[in-house]
């Protein structure tokens, strides 16, 4: 996601692609891969909204090894023109946003270790791809995506804190409404066992209607369960958001200033 910079530092380095454009993963990452998704997919079930659910069967992740990015990017292709592309852990906004302009999701290709496997700051391959890729299949989805990298190369450089939020809560950690209740389709929520619980089923989150400049005068931190959440009515209005104003948004979400975090700052 946006907050990618390249001041902050990792310990992951992502792994590169051999001449045959394949990661050669050891045993012992593919493992870490096997034990996440199978952990995860059980979860999905009551939590996830059908759509995403769909969309992952759809992807057909490998589970006893990490699928490789070229196999990723066909089908994304098939679906809504997208791809994957293999990047550092920490990215910057420039080449964050360049990206997603052109159909391309970033995608850092290490994976954690065992010591980081029930909780990482970095975005790691399982995120990336278990939590990220498979929404992308919608069009809708995948529409707002582009739309959010293209308001990000025409934004002022000092707007793009204003717009990691609006990612942060869509993206990351965007709920749904359905005929089944509330139910999660953001990626952070998505790779992570205890958010995915907390997110849909606890009485401590707040769940706001989703309003794009509330949503912009929101903050955030990356290293709790999120106090508040905003919920879409369908990826319709994902669609509708992709063809509004966004940087109109933010000029109004500035003129009315940001909201008291509702959480201790870290």
């Amino acid at each position: 996601m946006p907050q990618k910079g390249k001041e902050k530092k990792s310990k992951y380095v992502s792994r590169q692609p051999d001449e045959n454009g394949l990661i050669p993963y050891s045993d012992a990452e593919n493992e870490v891969w096997h034990d996440l998704i199978t952990r995860q997919i059980p979860m999905l079930d009551g939590h996830a909204c059908k759509q995403w659910i769909a969309a992952m069967n759809e992807m057909n992740f490998p589970k006893n090894r990490i699928p490789q990015l070229k196999d990723i990017s066909a089908v994304l292709d098939k679906h809504t023109g997208w791809g994957v592309t293999g990047v550092p852990a920490l990215i910057g906004f420039e080449e964050f946003f360049t990206l997603l302009a052109n159909k391309r999701f970033p995608v850092a290709t290490f994976i954690r270790t065992r010591e980081d496997f029930d909780y990482i700051q970095e975005p790691d391959v399982f995120h990336e791809v278990f939590g990220h890729t498979p929404p992308l299949t919608d069009h809708r989805f995948a529409s707002f995506v582009e739309a959010y990298g293209r308001a990000g190369l025409a934004a002022d450089p000092k707007d793009h804190v204003w717009l990691a939020r609006l990612f942060w809560f869509t993206v990351e950690f965007g709920l749904v409404n359905t005929e089944e209740g509330i139910r999660a389709y953001g990626s952070g929520i998505m790779s992570s066992p205890g958010e995915l619980v907390y997110a849909v089923e606890s009485d401590v989150p707040e769940r706001k209607p989703f309003d794009p400049v509330e949503v912009l005068r929101t903050p955030y931190r990356i290293d709790i369960l999120q106090p508040i959440y905003f919920v879409i009515e369908s990826f319709d209005q994902l669609f509708d958001l992709a063809q509004s104003d966004l940087l109109g948004y933010i000029a109004e979400a500035r003129k009315l200033g940001m909201h008291a975090p509702t959480y201790q700052a870290a």
